[in-house]
C-alpha cells in the first residue's frame, strides 16, 4: 500500500523497523520474527540499509520477500552513501517491478571500512536531492510514484548544530516530495513535542511519526546511545536500570514500561504514528501492545 493511503486510513499509525541480518540463518530466524508481528496488523514495516555493500543485497532480498510471502506494507531505507546513478536507478526499478511502493531517503553514513571514502563518487550527497531523484522514478503500481519518508531529530541532527538550520534542511526535504517525517529514536517526550512545534512553526505540514525503542540489557542502553550518534538517557531511566543490577530480566522490564508510559503519553498527545525500532525481536513490541490495549494498528487508529 502506498504510504499516503496509509496515513489517510490510520490517524495513528504502528510500525516496526529490522535490520537485515548477515547470515542465511539468521534471516530465516527474523523472517519468524516478523512473520509473528504480523499478528499485530502493523501499519508497515521497514527494513534499514547497510552502506558499502555490507547488507544491501539482504535489505533488497528481505523487503522484496515481506512483499511477496506476507500482507504487511514494506519501507525499503535507501542511502545516498556509495551509489551512482545507474545503481540507485537499478534498485529503484527493481523495487518498482516487486511491488515496492516506499522508501525511506536518507543521506548515510559511509561504512567502517571505508572511513576515508569521497562522497564526491556519490549521485546525491544529501537526502533532499534523493527525494527528488525518487519522486521522478516510475511505480508499475501507481502513477504517484514512490511513497518517500525522511529523517528528523527531536534531539538535533548530529550533523548539524545549529537546530534552526535543521529545520530549513528539514523543510527544503519536504518540499522535496516526502510523504512523512520519522524520527530517531528519543527517551524523553519533551523533545518530540518540542521538535513538532517547531516544525509546525517551518510549516512542516507532513505526518510525523515518533521513533520509540524499549531498552532490553545494559549493555544495549549503551550501544543504543551510540548508535543514535548520543542520544540522551533521563537520569530517571538511569536510575531505574541502575536498580536492576545485573537482572537482565528486570532491566527489560524497566525498558518495556518506560517505552509503554512513552507510547501513552504520546498517543493522549495525538501522535501521528509510533515507529517501534525492534532490534530483530518481537517479544517487547508485543508487550508495549498489551499494555496499552492495542488490539491492532487498524482498531486504534482507523480515521
Amino acid at each position: 500500500m502506498h504510504i499516503q493511503d496509509i496515513f489517510r486510513r490510520h490517524s495513528t499509525t504502528f510500525s516496526f523497523e529490522f535490520f537485515p541480518p548477515k547470515t542465511d540463518a539468521a534471516s530465516e530466524a527474523l523472517f519468524g520474527t516478523i512473520a509473528h508481528l504480523q499478528e499485530l496488523k502493523p501499519s508497515f514495516v521497514s527494513v534499514t540499509y547497510g552502506a558499502g555493500g555490507s547488507t544491501r543485497e539482504r535489505t533488497h532480498d528481505l523487503v522484496c520477500r515481506i512483499q511477496k510471502e506476507t500482507d504487511l506494507t514494506a519501507v525499503s531505507h535507501l542511502t545516498c552513501v556509495c551509489h551512482n546513478l545507474d545503481e540507485m536507478t537499478g534498485i529503484l526499478d527493481r523495487y518498482a517491478e516487486s511491488g515496492i511502493e516506499n522508501v525511506l531517503a536518507l543521506s548515510g553514513d559511509p561504512p567502517r571500512e571505508k572511513a576515508n571514502y569521497d562522497r564526491g563518487a556519490d549521485a546525491f550527497r544529501y537526502a533532499e536531492e534523493l527525494v527528488r531523484f525518487v519522486r521522478t522514478r516510475a511505480n508499475t503500481k501507481d502513477q504517484r510514484g514512490f511513497g518517500v519518508g525522511v529523517a528528523g531529530f527531536p534531539e538535533g541532527h548530529p550533523g548539524c548544530p545549529n537546530r534552526l538550520l535543521e529545520m530549513d534542511y528539514l523543510k527544503r526535504k519536504v518540499d522535496a516530495g516526502a510523504d512523512y517525517v520519522c524520527t530517531q529514536l528519543f527517551f524523553e517526550n519533551r523533545d518530540f513535542y518540542d521538535f513538532r512545534e517547531r516544525c509546525e512553526l517551518a510549516r512542516i505540514t507532513v505526518p510525523i511519526v515518533a521513533g520509540v525503542m524499549p531498552i532490553a540489557t545494559r549493555k544495549g542502553m549503551v550501544r543504543m546511545a551510540e548508535l543514535a550518534l548520543g542520544a540522551r538517557i533521563p537520569a530517571k531511566l538511569l536510575r531505574a536500570v541502575a536498580r536492576c543490577g545485573d537482572d537482565d530480566e528486570a532491566v527489560k522490564r524497566v525498558g518495556v514500561h518506560w517505552a509503554t508510559e512513552q507510547c501513552r503519553d504520546l498517543l493522549d498527545h495525538q501522535v501521528r504514528g509510533i515507529h517501534f525500532y525492534t532490534l530483530n525481536e518481537s517479544d517487547a513490541t508485543r508487550q508495549i501492545y498489551d499494555n496499552l490495549g492495542v488490539k491492532d494498528s487498524v482498531g486504534l487508529g482507523a480515521a
